[in-house]
């Protein structure tokens, strides 16, 4: 895999860099009307949708950045790992968390149709709640002892 990234991979990596809780409204420049965007968390269909998720999320994240680690393009279709790190208050009393998560992009007429986002929810959330974190810890040391 290419370690430059392609033309749309770049404006992706870019527009999410950028984004922030006021200004929302660049998202049609992105995002095809029609798009489909699944995580672990949602599965939203419409950019009206797309919009309100992302104004929620948004609305108190403190900071967040994307970093790529690899990505590829080719024709209407990409792929781009990434490492994020972000700090909202309400998740590990606003210290700054690194997650480690892909995204795989469609295109249609130059704007992204399908984005489905692959991240381990644990990782960005679970992990950093008090007794949440602590069950998720435990179940992660006994399926690595087997048990």
């Amino acid at each position: 895999m290419s370690t430059a990234a392609a033309p749309r991979i770049e404006q992706f990596l870019a527009f999410y860099n950028g984004l922030s809780g006021q200004n929302m409204q660049t998202l049609p420049q992105l995002y095809h009307a029609d798009v489909s965007f699944i995580d672990p968390v949602h599965e939203l269909h419409g950019r009206n949708a797309l919009t309100e998720y992302f104004a929620h999320a948004y609305a108190r994240l403190q900071c967040c950045e994307f970093t790529a680690l690899q990505q590829m393009e080719q024709e209407d279709q990409g792929f781009i790992s990434w490492l994020m790190q972000f700090s909202h208050p309400a998740i590990g009393k606003g210290k700054t968390i690194v997650v480690n998560g892909c995204s795989v992009l469609r295109w249609q007429d130059g704007l992204i149709i399908y984005h489905r986002d692959y991240y381990d929810l644990s990782e960005m959330v679970y992990q950093h709640l008090p007794v949440i974190g602590w069950l998720t810890d435990k179940v992660k040391q006994r399926m690595a002892n087997g048990q």
